[in-house]
């Protein structure tokens, strides 16, 4: 019988070594995995490369991870706002890494990790720092660059629903980053707020298919 429903979030982080590029599911607050991120880190995995929307914020869930000096490097589009405090901290200090990626490229590069495709060209970034070192050409009259694909070791998402076989629905906005996530990743671990029997996902709403799923930790703490 296939379960991928874990019993404990020891579990749900078993495995996930340092060095590892962690995708990180969420756009700000919406969607992120909060619950665990505090397993992750509990698990105390080290020099991290953390993969996100943003760079974190006051000094809970990502933001706390790099305070307590577990990230290495993040790639992210938006890493400074009003309560990017950690990060700039980190940052002005030299004890982090960043790459800057646009948002609608860092979506695709990490899209393209799960098609299979090694990159893709686009204008975006074309005359400024951030397509400096990377291969250009002209298509169709158009410069572009070069954009390489953006595979993880660990997907860390969040999901409205899930049955045991690991196939998933998001609420709204939360899908946001985590679908094109659970198909870059080797292993894609899911906080889920609702477990539902098999068959009571209509096929129609399911986003993410069980098949890129590896565990899922159940926010309510039982399953059904």
């Amino acid at each position: 019988m296939i379960d991928k429903t874990v019993a404990s979030m020891a579990d749900a982080m078993a495995g996930i070594q340092d060095g590892s590029i962690i995708l990180l599911g969420g756009f700000g607050a919406v969607g992120q995995p909060d619950t665990l991120l505090d397993g992750l880190i509990e698990h105390g995995a080290r020099n991290l490369t953390i993969v996100a929307n943003n760079a974190g914020a006051h000094r809970v869930g990502l933001a706390r991870l790099m305070e307590m000096r577990r990230v290495g490097r993040i790639v992210c589009s938006f890493p400074r706002s009003s309560s990017s405090v950690i990060f700039e901290e980190l940052y002005r200090a030299g004890e982090i890494e960043l790459e800057i990626v646009p948002q609608g490229t860092l979506s695709e590069r990490i899209r393209a990790a799960g098609a299979g495709i090694g990159g893709f060209y686009t204008p975006t970034a074309v005359g400024t720092k951030l397509a400096d070192g990377k291969e250009m050409r002209e298509i169709d009259g158009r410069m572009m660059v070069l954009e390489t694909a953006l595979h993880g070791d660990v997907a860390l998402l969040e999901a409205w629903q899930a049955d045991r076989w690991g196939n998933l629905t998001y609420n709204k906005s939360g899908r946001n980053f985590n679908p094109v996530m659970a198909m870059a990743a080797k292993t894609t671990i899911v906080q889920a707020h609702h477990i539902v029997k098999l068959g009571q996902l209509d096929p129609e709403h399911i986003i993410t298919p069980g098949i890129f799923v590896d565990r899922i930790y159940p926010l309510n703490g039982a399953a059904a």
